[in-house]
């Protein structure tokens, strides 16, 4: 199935496609292990930064290889991709999804970087999706340029974008104050336009708020933060207690937790099938 009717169908069954980044081998393993525990289906996402470290092609060969072996339905997408050359690169490189990231420029401008994306990747038959409205990223503080539901449907009525990232409230990174969603910004969003709307910087928010945004249509959940995270301090405790020098014995340790976090993210999202 493509990408961009899996979303619709979760959109329409008010489910939610739980997007995962993944940075190495172990937590590209942490993320299919959770998910064929689950059957879930899986998004596998590479930033600018991740793809620098592991190489396009050798994190693309990772990714597809592991949903092959792990007999799972997924897909591979471009997380806040931030030119045309990086876009042009991952799609020439076969992925299925590319997100074009120009939600810092004023409106027009977003407007037509991204319809530019979009005819490059209509040639490929692959998903776009962009941001709107001011979702903190890291090192950035929280609040205020909140997406509005007439800028939403103009947006994309003008760029033909396939998905919406939303600003109703999250942050990426950790949050310095407890998290509050904008459901009734986002209901009204929903209304406005039939755009697939995606949250990002979910690490953080109570599951009960992300189940409620769900219910109002957000069909895509970015996990990122909580991933790195939780592998990271698994990693340090298990190095801090003990001299083992050889990582094919110390990394593995740090996926078991790791796992455990995508399990219960999966069955929040309400996109496992067990």
């Amino acid at each position: 199935m493509r990408i961009q009717d899996k979303l619709k169908s979760c959109q329409q069954a008010r489910q939610a496609l739980l997007a995962t980044n993944f940075y190495n081998f172990e937590t590209l393993t942490a993320v299919l292990q959770a998910a064929q525990r689950v059957q879930a289906p899986v998004m596998l996402q590479l930033t600018r930064s991740s793809i620098r470290y592991m190489g396009l092609h050798q994190a693309v060969a990772m990714g597809r290889r592991g949903l092959a072996d792990y007999g799972l339905e997924g897909w591979i997408h471009l997380d806040h991709g931030d030119s045309e050359e990086l876009v042009q690169a991952c799609l020439d490189a076969g992925f299925d999804s590319i997100m074009i990231d120009a939600s810092e420029q004023p409106f027009d401008e977003n407007v037509r970087i991204v319809r530019r994306v979009v005819e490059m990747a209509r040639r490929y038959g692959a998903h776009v999706e962009a941001e709107l409205g001011y979702v903190a990223k890291l090192g950035q503080t929280q609040g205020g340029g909140f997406t509005t539901p007439d800028q939403a449907a103009r947006f994309v009525a003008r760029t033909g974008v396939d998905a919406l990232a939303v600003a109703i409230g999250s942050a990426h990174g950790f949050y310095k104050q407890p998290p509050r969603l904008d459901i009734a910004r986002l209901r009204e969003i929903h209304a406005a336009t039939d755009a697939v709307l995606v949250l990002h910087g979910s690490s953080g928010i109570p599951h009960a708020m992300v189940q409620e945004a769900i219910a109002n249509g957000i069909a895509k959940v970015n996990l990122a933060t909580e991933i790195k995270d939780t592998f990271m301090r698994a990693l340090k405790e298990t190095l801090l207690a003990s001299d083992e020098i050889d990582l094919r014995k110390v990394f593995p340790r740090a996926i078991a937790p790791t796992v455990a976090l995508l399990e219960e993210k999966y069955r929040m999202s309400g996109s496992a099938a067990r």
